[in-house]
């Protein structure tokens, strides 16, 4: 099979696929956290997006090799150390879900400069679903703010936790809302 992206895209686009592997361990790591803390809508909240930062993954490795790259399976970090509460959880989710737009932006700004727009295509993708991850993460952080300024017997985090059980993994964004 020819080799449709440059060496430098291959790199990058591996990088990504561990960091993606990565950022499903941390979910994992947090989902876990929850559950042991006594907040199963926040554990099963963390585990499902584990498994979409999985799902992201594949994507990577599927579009490596589909573009005759070869997708590398590295070692990845051991997830940092667990969050000290629910809001150190939820900052350092978005904090995640920040930095891995910047990396995503970094493929995106590399297939422009290349001029491979079957990259650049698949990066948007991407793109889009970062916005969507940073604003469901910072919904949730709102949500939390709000549950957590008034805790009655702790009743606004039990009402946070269980709305987080069933929570859409998906958040709308501004652009595809119908008026």
């Amino acid at each position: 099979m020819t080799k449709r992206i440059s060496d430098e895209m291959e790199n990058l686009l591996n990088e990504q696929l561990t960091r993606e592997a990565y950022q499903a361990q941390v979910y994992l790591s947090f989902g876990s956290w929850a559950e042991v803390n006594g907040f199963p809508g926040i554990s099963a909240f963390f585990y499902k997006h584990a498994l979409e930062e999985r799902q992201h993954m594949f994507k990577f490795l599927k579009y490596i090799n589909d573009r005759g790259g070869h997708a590398r399976i590295q070692a990845i970090d051991a997830p940092p150390a667990d969050p000290s509460d629910i809001a150190n959880c939820l900052e350092r989710t978005l904090q995640h879900e920040v930095d891995n737009s910047a990396q995503i932006d970094k493929i995106i700004g590399l297939a422009h400069d290349e001029k491979d727009w079957a990259t650049f295509s698949f990066g948007q993708w991407f793109a889009k679903e970062q916005i969507e991850e940073e604003n469901l993460i910072r919904e949730v952080v709102d949500r939390y703010a709000l549950a957590s300024d008034e805790q009655k017997h702790n009743a606004n985090l039990y009402a946070l936790d269980r709305d987080m059980e069933n929570a859409s993994q998906e958040a709308p964004l501004a652009r595809e809302a119908e008026l």
